[in-house]
């Protein structure tokens, strides 16, 4: 089994930054894929980033391109995501994933990955 655990939500303003954080317990070693996902209230869950084990490359969502920055440290089973300029749109519920699959092809849906976080409360004021 693999256990998730996200770290870093809070609440900021508008043009303010946050660094989130996913560790990874248990059977690290079967995880490959791994992704962020965020969930707003009354709307469905919506894909953020995603990232292969070795690192490269990072995909995200057009919302959060160039403004969010994905990386991974596999020797500290930790992921992390870099939010810059956090807008009010992307308050929400941030959610790590991973997949036992190295390389996900269909890394933008949440089906392609095995194991999830509880989530981390992320909330942006104007």
């Amino acid at each position: 089994q693999v256990q998730l655990v996200e770290s870093g939500g809070g609440l900021v303003q508008a043009g303010d930054s946050l660094n989130l954080s996913c560790a990874v317990s248990g059977r690290t070693f079967s995880t490959g894929s791994m992704g962020w996902f965020r969930q707003a209230p009354g709307k469905e869950r919506e894909f953020v980033a995603a990232i292969r084990r070795n690192g490269r490359p990072a995909y995200y969502a057009d919302s959060v391109e160039g403004r969010f920055t994905l990386s991974r440290d596999n020797a500290e089973n930790t992921m992390y995501l870099q939010m810059n300029s956090l807008k009010p749109e992307d308050t929400a519920v941030y959610s790590c994933a991973a997949s036992v699959q190295v390389l996900v092809t269909t890394y933008w849906q949440p089906s392609a990955y095995n194991y999830w976080g509880q989530g981390t409360q992320v909330t942006v004021s104007s």
